[in-house]
């Protein structure tokens, strides 16, 4: 692509970020691919790994933006694969929460090195007090949203 091409996009910030996002996801998801996950799927076994008393498909599907169907979909893949299962919540016996598993704790930390890894390589233009920055203001615009 020749320079000029993207010029007009320079200055577009959503369009910026949705490149840099898709830069980041597809990396990302070629490192966890060696274990046997996605971006999604890393996402909702780390906060299961993170609640000991499990979390909701609700409250997973709030953390994460998104619909609560698509939450079924990858919480039954991650206990097709052993990573977690559903339990009954002791308060709510209608409530099921998604608990990481024995398995399911040491793919995420294996898998947590490797996503780790693999952002910076797309993340090495910048310094530590510019990711930190880059972090805080996302950080900032997401919980203001979410």
């Amino acid at each position: 692509m020749e320079e000029h091409m993207g010029r007009p996009l320079a200055d577009d910030l959503g369009f910026l970020l949705s490149r840099a996002s898709g830069q980041v996801v597809r990396a990302t998801n070629a490192a966890l691919a060696a274990h046997g996950l996605r971006v999604r799927q890393y996402s909702v076994l780390a906060l299961a790994c993170e609640a000991a008393e499990g979390l909701s498909q609700r409250e997973l599907a709030t953390v994460l933006g998104l619909d609560p169907s698509q939450v079924v979909l990858l919480v039954d893949e991650l206990v097709a694969a052993g990573l977690v299962e559903r339990q009954a919540a002791e308060a709510d016996r209608r409530t099921r929460l998604v608990v990481a598993t024995a398995a399911g704790h040491q793919v995420r930390e294996a898998a947590r090195q490797a996503a780790a890894a693999a952002v910076e390589t797309p993340l090495s233009l910048l310094g530590d007090a510019e990711r930190d920055r880059l972090r805080d203001m996302l950080t900032r615009i997401w919980t203001a949203t979410g």
